[in-house]
């Protein structure tokens, strides 16, 4: 049997239903992984609400779930760095992941290295692979620079602060008080509670900043960023469209990349990059920790566990 958690139709929490579908058929560049955990992300609920049907147009039912980490069951012609056997991890680039058996275009994927879980793995990928790209490639942070990060205790924020202090940037976070002593811990300089504390009271002259939020707190953005600054964001695609005359805004999305994802799994294995697991649930809790996703969690990230 190969389960999926699928959509039908968009709604609510109970619109994500468990199927029984076809396992896969490695094509060629391929493999097959059977899955032993994937990580949960924003792109889930918002897929599943609707809200992105003029972004992406889908056609239903839709397999959820964008990274996994298991392990090599099959592989396609031409396919010569893995084989059947290897613990890999990767972001699919697309939909999916949610199922026991996933095909998977090799470059996407990276060897899980000696002492990392497939359920800490399962929680990197998308979420250091978005925090890397946005941050010095999109948003180009540079050493001596300030960032601001709203949105700083998930799993892309917690990447994002580690990335951007180890880079020789300040670093200003936004989250929940509650999570300040977590953000400082990997590096934050100053973080700000959102819920009773504007930020734009604190935070000043910043060259880049990183939305994880969208909404009002993109809106006041604006208002912090020196003179060239930028604003990359993960949530708000309208951002190009709405940047007030002469600023800086960039939608982000994230690109596969199994090379520097094995780079940055190589660095969580040494202890030199830390991934926080919010929650770890069965796949028939997937539609609940989905919700939850939505509603509010802890620092870090929710992973479903397959097997």
């Amino acid at each position: 049997m190969n389960r999926a958690l699928r959509i039908h139709q968009y709604g609510s929490a109970d619109a994500a239903k468990i199927d029984a579908v076809l396992v896969p058929l490695a094509a060629a560049g391929e493999v097959v992984v059977r899955v032993h955990a994937a990580g949960v992300n924003g792109l889930d609920w918002k897929i599943r609400d609707g809200t992105l049907q003029q972004v992406f147009q889908l056609p239903l039912p839709i397999t959820l779930g964008i990274e996994l980490a298991g392990e090599v069951v099959q592989t396609g012609k031409g396919v010569s760095g893995f084989k059947v056997g290897d613990r890999i991890m990767g972001a699919l680039g697309g939909l999916g992941a949610y199922a026991d058996h996933v095909a998977v275009a090799a470059d996407k994927l990276a060897l899980i290295p000696a002492g990392l879980d497939e359920i800490r793995a399962a929680a990197i990928p998308v979420a250091a692979l978005t925090a890397w790209q946005a941050l010095f490639e999109t948003g180009r942070l540079q050493t001596g620079q300030a960032v601001l990060i709203h949105g700083a205790a998930g799993g892309v924020g917690s990447f994002a602060v580690q990335f951007a202090r180890r880079a020789g940037a300040r670093v200003i976070a936004t989250a929940q008080g509650v999570n300040a002593a977590y953000l400082r811990a990997l590096g934050a300089d100053q973080v700000v509670d959102y819920r009773n504390t504007d930020f734009r009271d604190h935070v000043h002259d910043v060259d880049l900043v990183l939305d994880l939020v969208g909404g009002a707190t993109l809106a006041d953005s604006w208002q912090v960023l020196a003179a060239g600054g930028r604003i990359v964001s993960t949530a708000a695609p309208e951002i190009v469209a709405t940047a007030p005359s002469g600023k800086l805004g960039f939608w982000f999305q994230m690109r596969p990349d199994g090379s520097r994802l094995a780079e940055i799994a190589a660095q969580v294995a040494a202890g030199k990059l830390k991934v926080e697991v919010s929650e770890v649930a069965t796949l028939a809790d997937a539609p609940a920790v989905i919700e939850r996703n939505k509603t509010g969690h802890g620092p870090g990230k929710a992973v479903i566990r397959f097997i």
